[in-house]
């Protein structure tokens, strides 16, 4: 009983997490301006790929595997938001049209001031 009840929870994860990462393969495709593909794909990867490791966690059991995993999870956490961010920094710089796309500051000065 308890094996199928692990299995539910396992596989509810993983289609959660297939779920998500579907939505933002949509979201690239369907958005043209590249800083909404950036969303779309940072919430891919953070939120799809948890799920689906946390899925993997639970069909598995706990153990060396499972930490392993988990620090997979604490490693996309911390990453993903900062690159998203570092792109969209590089197109926030790089772009010379973005004010037709999005509203911006008063002045935009290609980098922080600090």
């Amino acid at each position: 009983m308890i094996e199928w009840f692990r299995f539910g929870v396992s596989a509810a994860l993983i289609l959660g997490g297939v779920f998500f990462i579907f939505c933002g393969i949509f979201g690239v495709f369907r958005f043209d301006f590249v800083l909404n593909r950036i969303h779309s794909s940072a919430i891919c990867d953070t939120l799809g790929l948890s799920l689906v490791l946390a899925g993997l966690i639970v069909i598995r059991g706990f153990g060396w595997d499972s930490l392993k995993l988990f620090l997979v999870i604490l490693f996309l956490w911390f990453t993903s938001p900062i690159s998203g961010h570092l792109i969209g920094k590089l197109e926030y710089s790089t772009n010379e049209n973005l004010a037709a796309h999005c509203s911006l500051p008063e002045e935009k000065n290609g980098g922080d001031s600090e």
